[in-house]
């Protein structure tokens, strides 16, 4: 494998690379900036039936992920001296932020674990050192589009992907603000002008609305940022 490196561990491999396979992150799987592997965690279910899951000690509904198939499947697709880290992608993580992903992008790759059911048994967290994140306080199905966001958070940012490096040092969430409104062609479009500092073409004007844009809307929309400072 080349680049930025994935392996994706699931129950449903042909999810994948679903969206990932167009735009800036499929133009860059196609250049090796990025490669990824899905491998099917049912490969080493149990029984004639690839069983994966079971019900939950101490009761409850639903099924629970069985962690000696799960580690079985992990130590299958990672060789030991993988250093990349291993994310499990669950609700109860800690939230996926712009700082976590580019740190990300500094390492060789991501593997990802992506949960089913009610959950994965506790002990295979544990024993293969699964690090949980959350991609928002909501529940999805699986993990999978879950996975999808983070390695399109992460491709994204890896050199040669964007344009201009210009282009992900401004966005929202990067100066623990969030972005300034943006405006193109026409100048005029139902009665609503782009602001006339933006086509002044006094850059140290422009940049002052911009921060001034940007702290309105953050401290509107998101005031929990407010209180860290610019980075």
């Amino acid at each position: 494998m080349t680049g930025f490196s994935a392996t994706i561990l699931t129950l449903y491999p042909e999810m994948f690379p679903g969206p990932l396979g167009t735009s800036l992150s499929g133009d860059a799987l196609q250049k090796g900036i990025w490669s990824f592997e899905a491998r099917n965690i049912r490969d080493h279910g149990i029984g004639r039936h690839k069983a994966v899951d079971d019900t939950p000690a101490g009761g409850g509904c639903g099924m629970v992920l069985r962690c000696d198939v799960l580690a079985e499947a992990i130590d299958a697709a990672i060789p030991e001296n993988d250093t990349r880290p291993r994310l499990l992608l669950s609700p109860r993580g800690k939230p996926l932020t712009q700082k976590r992903v580019r740190e990300l992008v500094q390492g060789p790759g991501v593997v990802l674990v992506c949960g089913r059911f009610e959950g994965v048994d506790e002990r295979v967290i544990e024993g293969r050192n699964l690090e949980e994140v959350s991609i928002g306080d909501y529940i999805l199905s699986g993990g999978e589009l879950g996975a999808m966001v983070l390695l399109d958070a992460c491709v994204r940012l890896l050199p040669g992907v964007m344009g201009k490096l210009e282009s992900g040092s401004e966005e929202s969430f990067e100066n623990n603000r969030l972005e300034y409104p943006q405006y193109t062609r026409p100048r005029n479009w139902e009665e609503r002008d782009i602001p006339d500092v933006l086509l002044s073409g006094n850059h140290a004007a422009i940049k002052a609305w911009r921060e001034e844009k940007s702290d309105k809307l953050t401290a509107q929309r998101r005031p929990d940022l407010m209180s860290k400072p610019r980075s």
